[in-house]
């Protein structure tokens, strides 16, 4: 895994209607109609080159939202150009970008080395491989799942949490409404990295900046398992 690709896409000029998720860069577009919204996927399908095969788009009524990958580290330098590609495409199809609607959900399960399995969630789910330690959906629409390895020398918790990865500026605002809603904060020691909230029964969801605020993960930290 390297960082050099995500960590160039965040210092690239030109790419402000970008977030960099947990699956890589993400931009949503906000349109008129579901004409207009399929026009532009079919203007942005146009503009891209063949060689993107990564290229994610979902159409809905009133958006469209478009990912270069569905993962973090496949980002490569050549994503950045793509980038401003599609946005220079969705400006000459009046779309207007929406940082505020760019989000993903990921499901971690939280196991032991030797307990790791990876196999039968992607079996269960109907799901594919992206990389080693997890499963996403090949039709784009449900939650990536990501298997936590756990240090063995500690406790197993509760097995599975949420992660919501958004854009830098509105993880604040998505923690504010969260905790408005009644959930409480369980640890805030790798804020604004993330924040592992809690609901009234003990449900555990991390709200994430990363990769967006940028801030190197460590892949042995489990300060957001619940």
């Amino acid at each position: 895994m390297s960082e050099q690709g995500w960590r160039g896409f965040l210092a690239a000029d030109g790419v402000d209607d970008w977030a960099v998720l947990h699956g890589g860069a993400t931009a949503v577009f906000i349109v008129g109609s579901l004409g207009e919204a399929a026009e532009l996927a079919r203007a942005v399908a146009e503009g891209t080159s063949p060689e993107e095969p990564g290229v994610l788009m979902t159409v809905t009524s009133d958006r469209l939202t478009v990912r270069l990958t569905r993962d973090v580290w496949q980002l490569e330098p050549q994503h950045v150009e793509v980038a401003r590609a599609i946005s220079a495409i969705a400006r000459a199809h009046g779309a207007t970008p929406d940082r505020s609607a760019v989000q993903e959900v990921q499901l971690a399960i939280a196991a032991h080395p030797d307990s790791i399995d990876v196999p039968f969630w992607r079996a269960v789910l109907g799901y594919a491989p992206m990389a080693d330690d997890n499963a996403v959906d090949p039709l784009g629409h449900g939650s990536t799942v990501w298997m936590q390895e756990l240090n063995p020398a500690k406790p197993l918790r509760h097995a599975m949490h949420v992660d919501v990865s958004v854009a830098r500026e509105f993880a604040e605002p998505r923690l504010a409404a969260a905790l408005a809603a009644g959930g409480r904060i369980v640890d805030d020691s790798e804020a604004p990295r993330w924040w592992t909230l809690s609901d009234r029964a003990g449900n555990r969801v991390c709200i994430a900046s990363w990769p967006d605020g940028a801030g190197s993960p460590d892949p042995q930290d489990e300060s957001s398992t619940p």
